[in-house]
Formats: structure tokens, C-alpha cells, sequence
């Protein structure tokens, strides 16, 4: 038994192993070994199946994956080569690839970066197999067994050769023992491995099918029914250009050919990054897969609809003589190099004006959405400014400016508590009482309520959300709350629609035992000795209100001066699309950028600022006042600037 090291710094293979610790990266790894391998046999003019199976055996904390094809096949000195590491022994600088293996590193790291495994191959009627492992001491080690042997049937059999079809093939197995690897879910894999870029051309040529358990093992999986075909889903499109369009670049002196097609997706999403992404242009060349980019106009407004692919065959040949062309890691094409940009260059001029036409559609967007998780942030930053406004600020929250409706017809709240204010002894139940007008709440909402109440202070029955259509005449709701712990306080809070109520409870050892039966205080005083013909003095109840922000919308409003602005009949921040600084942080699918939420909070910020500022100053009656609405707004920005600025950074 032969066992040695892998010759090269093991730093290095530690390295390169730890980037490729991936289930999905080694799949493909070894499946674009497999094609190449076909290739090679198609070139030399040798009949193929094509075949390549793809095994994953899915445990708790581990996995055994295999792929096995129909191809070459290695000799027992072919086999202990492909262990060599480094550029200087690939496919690629020995001139016989395509494209890929440049780096001489994909299978070592596929093993390493996910545990152990072990390599069966067989060619020209001989057996071999090598085992790739770690040593006690960390090493990076194999086994070849010192020779081959002569291969049976049955090696034939458990590598998936039928008799008569396929005389030699290849398998390896890598058992997934690293515990930092993520043991992807069998329907994860096929949807990764169906969109994954570097093999996008890899199944339309090949049939590489996976399967549920081991192959040729008799497990679950393992026969050809509940095996699954991968197969590319383009998604329906318009053609833009080609397709196979030709173009060219120069560099230094030299033309060279390149073809393209371009097109735009209709009525469905793309993923814009990662290995699965389905936007943007495949760079291929040869065989290989070079990258997935859209050149200059990448990550840029207008583009989030275009794929398509480039097939240049100059890349790899200039890689082939050791250029530059792609990035050490194995992250994309190298940008830096001259070659590379003038070929970025001639590529992006021939899209330049695809891309054109995608922004200038934005230009005439009517509207837009923000993410679910940006759209939850402001939904709950304009209930809390509402809220504000009213219990903080004493602004009115009535749908005219205050001062309009006389206070004496003032209609009763629609909701409230008989008191905002529970104050009472602990160990003595007390009840809490909403008093509801239902003819003002909205239609088809929902009574909702949220509880901030501590472990000590029980509340029975306990509140449940009830449908307004379904209140049918009731004008109160009534519980019992019992708290136990001095000092302990906590808070309801009752929402249908725009209306909210919220009452506050503290329990006090020294409460008055009088404080039961209060009867709720008046929005409207009028002392006694009030003359009848004075106006009577109208206080804003600070415990319940209607929101003065109830949304926000994107919206073109045909004006490039304002970027936001509130609408006081919907009661509804809007965030102008037609300006030119909003317009730039909207994507191709009409959606606002979760990156540009410094932007949404100073639009927000500015907009309720400006809308408190007014409100606060026409109630103190300098309604006309300049310099007190600046003050005002100044001073509103003060106090609640960071706390808007933080719910657009918290998500």
C-alpha cells in the first residue's frame, strides 16, 4: 500500500478547500470533469452516451455524493497525475482542455473542502482506485494501492457500465463529514444544480440525471424511476439581439471574434446573483464557463430583466498561455486585464443600447414597491408616528385640521378606553373597558390588540382579533386584570383600520381603592360659569386617535421638483418615481432598493416632519408663520430623526 502526501505547500490545499466547501460547487466540479472527459472521446471521434449520474445519499450530519459517467476513464498513471496540483499540470497548459481545469485544483478541493473520498475508475479492461484522505496530523494524503488490477464484472456492474455499452468510466465518491458544510436538501440541489451558470451549456449536451440514494446500491433512489433529469428552464423572453450575433474586439493590434445574444425575460423574475443567477450574460468560452456578468452596465438600473450568453474562444486561448483572464479564485473574469476590458468594452457597446431602452421605461414608471421586509419597517415606523403625534405632540388626528369642527359636535371617539391611565392595587382585580363606536370603523378590518403586559398581570379573557362586520351593536368590551407585583406595568393597544386606542396600567401598592368606576373623561370642558355663547376649550385626547400615516405608495406624480410629499386625503406618504434621485434606486422590476433605505429615511423623515410641523403650528394658531413652522419641524427632526433613521437600519 502506497500512501503519500499530495505534493504542494498543504497550506495551500487547506485554503483552496475551504473556498470549495460547498455540496453544490463539488457537483458541479465533478460533473464538468465528466463532460470534459466526453469531449475529449467526442474529438477523437469515439461513439458516448453522454451519461452522467449524480448520487446523494442525504443523512443528518452527513452525506455521501457520487458521480459516475461513461467516458474515458483512466489508467493507473493517468489516475495518480490528476493528484498533481497547480497550473502548471493541467489540461489547460499541457494544451489539451477546452477551457477548463487551468488551475489543476477542482477535484482536490471538491474532496478536501468537504471531507474524504475516493476515486474508481476503469479503462482498457483495468481497475483502479485511489483513496483521498486526511491524515492524523492534518496532511492531505492518498492511496493509490500501489497497482491496478484487472476489472471484473462486477466492477463493471457497481460503476454503472452495462455490458456492451460503455467499456470504461469513472466515479468518485466523496463522503461529507466536514460539519461546517451545509447538507443541502435533495430538492435544493436539483433546483441549484438546474440554474447553476458553470453548467448551463453542460445540460443541453449531456443527460445528467440525479439520484435519490446510491447508485447501483439497491437503496431508495437508486432506481431509474425516481431518478430525476436536470435540465435548464429558460425563462420566456423577448430576442433583443442574435442570436449568435457577431461582433469583435481589438487588442494590441489583433481582432478578435466574439457572438452574442441578448434577450429580455417576459412576466417572471430573475436572480440577479450568486452561481444559480439567471440574469445577466454566460461568458463562455470553449468549453468553459467563464463568468456571469453584464460587463459595464452591471448591477445597473435597467438591466434586471437581460440574459443571455457571449462565446468568445480567444479567452481560454489567451488563458492558455498563461494570461490573466480570470481572477486566482476562480470568481470571474479579470477586469484588469487589457484583453479582458477591451473585450468588456465592445461587449457593453454592443448592449448599451438594450440597456437604454430598459431605463428609459423607468422614466415613465407609475409605480413601485419596496421589498416585504422594508415594507414592514415603514408600516410600523407610520403607526408609531402616528402614535406620536398624538400621545407625544397633542397633535389632532381628525381628518380636518383642527380648529374646523366646532367642539361641541365633535362625534364620539371611535374607539377608546374608559381611562388611558389604570392605576390600581396589586392582588385586586379591576376590569378594562374599550368603549367602540363601530359606524365609524372601516368595513371589512379587523378589531386587533396588542398586549405588553408582564408575566405577574394576567388579563382574562384574553383579547382575540375580532372581525368589525361582526360587532353587531356592541359599544363595549370589557376584561378582567389581575396584577400581583407591585410597580409592574403594561400596555393594550386596540387597532381597526386607521383607529387606535391605548391604555396604560401600572400597579401600585399604594392605589386608591376608588379608582373602580370612574366614568371616562370629556374631550369637551365647559366649566359651569362658561358662558353659553364663549367657545368652549377643545383638548386633544392623547390615548386615542386615527393615524394620520395609515401607507405609503411609489408613485409618479409627473413632476421631477418633489421627491415626497403627504396626501392628506389618503393620509399617505408619497414617494414621487418621476424624480430623478428616487428613480435612480428603482430596479427594472419596479422595486425600490433595500440598499438605498438611507434615502427612504430621509424622504419619510422629512415628509411627516414637515406634515407634524404644520399640523402642531396652525393648533397654536401661527398658522402662517414661517419661521414658527421651521422651528417646529426643526425641533420634531430633533426628537424623532434617529428613531427613524434606526427602523430603516434595524431590518
Amino acid at each position: 500500500m502506497t500512501v503519500a502526501e499530495i505534493q504542494v505547500d498543504q497550506r495551500v490545499i487547506g485554503i483552496d478547500s475551504r473556498r470549495f466547501a460547498s455540496v453544490e460547487k463539488a457537483v458541479v466540479e465533478l460533473i464538468t470533469n465528466s463532460d470534459d472527459s466526453y469531449a475529449r472521446l467526442e474529438k477523437s471521434g469515439a461513439p458516448v452516451t453522454g451519461r452522467i449520474h449524480v448520487g446523494y445519499e442525504r443523512h443528518h450530519t452527513g452525506a455521501v455524493l457520487m458521480v459516475t459517467d461513461q467516458a474515458e476513464g483512466m489508467s493507473f498513471e493517468e489516475a495518480s497525475r490528476i493528484l498533481t496540483y497547480g497550473g502548471a499540470h493541467s489540461p489547460l497548459s499541457r494544451g489539451e482542455g477546452d477551457g477548463r481545469g487551468y488551475f489543476g485544483r477542482g477535484l482536490k478541493q471538491a474532496i478536501f473542502g468537504l471531507g474524504h473520498g475516493w476515486i474508481e475508475t476503469i479503462k482498457d479492461g483495468r481497475f483502479t482506485r485511489i483513496d483521498v484522505f486526511r491524515g492524523e496530523n492534518g496532511g492531505y494524503l492518498y492511496d493509490d494501492g500501489d497497482e491496478d488490477r484487472r476489472a471484473f464484472p462486477a466492477d463493471y456492474a457497481r460503476l454503472g457500465m452495462p455490458a456492451g455499452v460503455a467499456e470504461s468510466g469513472t466515479r468518485v465518491t466523496i463522503v461529507v463529514d466536514n460539519p461546517h458544510v451545509t447538507i443541502t436538501q435533495y430538492a435544493t440541489l436539483v433546483q441549484s444544480l438546474s440554474d447553476n451558470i458553470y453548467l448551463r451549456d453542460v445540460l443541453d449536451r449531456r443527460t445528467v440525471e440525479l439520484l435519490h440514494g446510491r447508485p447501483g446500491s439497491g437503496q431508495h433512489g437508486a432506481s431509474k424511476d425516481v431518478s430525476e433529469r436536470i435540465r435548464f428552464e429558460e425563462p420566456p423572453s423577448i430576442l433583443l439581439l442574435g442570436p449568435e450575433q457577431p461582433g469583435s474586439f481589438s487588442h494590441e493590434g489583433q481582432e478578435y471574434p466574439f457572438t452574442l445574444t441578448l434577450k429580455r425575460a417576459k412576466d417572471v423574475e430573475l436572480t440577479l446573483k450568486g452561481d444559480e443567477r439567471t440574469n445577466g450574460l454566460v461568458v463562455l468560452s470553449g468549453m468553459a464557463v467563464l463568468d456571469c456578468t453584464l460587463f459595464e452596465y452591471e448591477n445597473q438600473v435597467g438591466t434586471e430583466y437581460l440574459f443571455g450568453s457571449v462565446r468568445c474562444a480567444a479567452l481560454t486561448e489567451m488563458l492558455g498561455r498563461g494570461k490573466a483572464v480570470i481572477s486566482d479564485e476562480r470568481e470571474g473574469l479579470n477586469f484588469k486585464d487589457p484583453l479582458v476590458a477591451a473585450f468588456s468594452q465592445a461587449v457593453s457597446t454592443m448592449i448599451g443600447a438594450a440597456v437604454l431602452a430598459e431605463k428609459e421605461k423607468l422614466s415613465h414608471l407609475e409605480r413601485a414597491t419596496t421589498s416585504g421586509r422594508t415594507a414592514e419597517m415603514i408600516e410600523r415606523l407610520l403607526q408609531h408616528m402616528s402614535e406620536a403625534a398624538v400621545v407625544d405632540l397633542g397633535i389632532e388626528s381628525s381628518p380636518d385640521a383642527a380648529g374646523r369642527i366646532p367642539a361641541e359636535e365633535e362625534p364620539p371617539a371611535a374607539l377608546r378606553f374608559t381611562t388611558p391611565f389604570y392605576y390600581r392595587k396589586p392582588g385586586h382585580p379591576f376590569h378594562v373597558a374599550l368603549l367602540i363606536d363601530a359606524g365609524q370603523l372601516p368595513d371589512g378590518e379587523q378589531l386587533t390588540f396588542e398586549l405588553e403586559l408582564p408575566a405577574s398581570m394576567r388579563i382574562e379573557p384574553a383579547p382575540a382579533a375580532v372581525a368589525v362586520d361582526s360587532l353587531d351593536g356592541i359599544q363595549r368590551m370589557e376584561w378582567t386584570v389581575t396584577g400581583e407585583v407591585p410597580g409592574e406595568r403594561g400596555e393594550i393597544t386596540v387597532r381597526a383600520g386607521a383607529y387606535w386606542a391605548w391604555c396604560e396600567i401600572v400597579v401600585a401598592e399604594h392605589a386608591s381603592h376608588r379608582s373602580e368606576g370612574q366614568p371616562p373623561h370629556a374631550a369637551v370642558v365647559r366649566p359651569a360659569s362658561h358662558p353659553a355663547d364663549h367657545p368652549v376649550a377643545h383638548r386633544v385626547p392623547r390615548d386615542h386617535g386615527r393615524d394620520l400615516f395609515v401607507g405609503y405608495e411609489f408613485r409618479s406624480l409627473h413632476n421631477s421638483a418633489d421627491r415626497a410629499v403627504y396626501s392628506a386625503a389618503e393620509r399617505k406618504v408619497i414617494i414621487n418615481t418621476a424624480a430623478p434621485t428616487v428613480r435612480l434606486y428603482v430596479d427594472g422590476r419596479g422595486r425600490f432598493r433595500d440598499s438605498a433605505r438611507l434615502l427612504l429615511a430621509e424622504l419619510f423623515m422629512d415628509v411627516i416632519a414637515d406634515e407634524l410641523a404644520r399640523r402642531r403650528i396652525e393648533q397654536h394658531g401661527h398658522a402662517r408663520d414661517l419661521e414658527a413652522f421651521r422651528n417646529a419641524k426643526r425641533d420634531i427632526i430633533r426628537r424623532y430623526g434617529s428613531d427613524i433613521h434606526l427602523s430603516f437600519l434595524s431590518g
